[in-house]
């Protein structure tokens, strides 16, 4: 069908009503809150890019602490194994604990815990 041009169609652009002040007033409140909308989510997206990076950081160095913390066990460890061992290899020579340990009273005998009374001027009365 070939195409016509139909009267009607040209007169529908020409007979809507000119743009009242509110419409107008409306297209400017749109565009405004798309662009407050637009700059928030840019902000939220910045904001979720630098706790992305924070968090990104503050897990590198929890990574490195972990990593400190690891190898001073290893250290402890071996320094563990290493005095064990000399106690282990003391025991059958030590003296001290081939005898029998000694009674509570000669142990106490030789100290003598009771001060005598120190007299202050300050508590005189």
């Amino acid at each position: 069908m070939p195409h016509s041009s139909d009267s009607s169609d040209s007169s529908s652009f020409s007979q809507s009503p000119p743009p009242s002040k509110q419409d107008s007033s409306d297209d400017m409140r749109k565009v405004q809150r798309r662009e407050k909308n637009r700059i928030a989510a840019q902000k939220s997206r910045l904001r979720q890019t630098q706790k992305a990076d924070t968090l990104h950081l503050e897990s590198e160095d929890l990574e490195r602490q972990n990593a400190a913390l690891r190898r001073e066990i290893k250290q402890l460890t071996e320094e563990m194994k290493h005095f064990t061992s000399m106690l282990s290899s003391h025991e059958p020579l030590c003296s001290i604990l081939a005898s029998p340990p000694p009674p509570p009273e000669v142990l106490y005998a030789t100290h003598s815990f009771h001060q005598p009374h120190i007299s202050s001027p300050r508590f005189q009365h």
